[in-house]
């Protein structure tokens, strides 16, 4: 599996043990950056591995910043985008199962290294369910970006 992964300062010192991680595991992997612990802007990064899976160049993606929650908020803010935060593993397997989630976000200042790999695991080796009412509410949240939802 083709895998995005972009951080912030915040969430630097883990991206290159989840990098190592997912290609020990086969995948591969596209870096979007930040490539430093220099202060930056987290939107930057969550658009820049937006762009990689709404132009189909990836199918999943990982983000990483300090709480997680700004990168969710900011790979939310586009259509096709369903990216959860998550620090536990049930959450990590169930948006993918359930929500057909394609971005996991990991605070870095809230899970430790051990945990985000498990995260990492949990949310890559889940599959989308495509069946009932996840079907449904998938929908639904693309009815909500279209302004078809009332």
């Amino acid at each position: 599996m083709k895998i995005v992964i972009g951080c912030d300062h915040a969430g630097f010192n883990i991206k290159d043990k989840v990098i190592a991680h997912l290609k020990e595991k086969g995948h591969e992997v596209v870096e979007v950056g930040t490539f430093s612990t220099d202060s930056c802007h987290y939107p930057v990064y969550a658009h820049a591995a937006c762009k990689k899976i709404l132009g189909g160049e990836c199918e999943l993606g990982i983000l990483i910043c300090g709480t997680g929650i700004g990168m969710s908020m900011a790979a939310n803010k586009h259509d096709g985008i369903r990216a959860a935060c998550c620090s536990d593993t049930f959450s990590a397997r169930l948006t993918r199962e359930h929500n057909d989630a394609n971005i996991l976000c990991i605070g870095e200042r809230v899970v430790g290294v051990g945990l985000a790999l498990d995260l990492v695991d949990a949310f890559v080796n889940a599959e989308y369910m495509n069946s009932g009412n996840h079907v449904t509410r998938v929908a639904m949240l693309k009815d909500i970006e279209e302004g078809k939802l009332d």
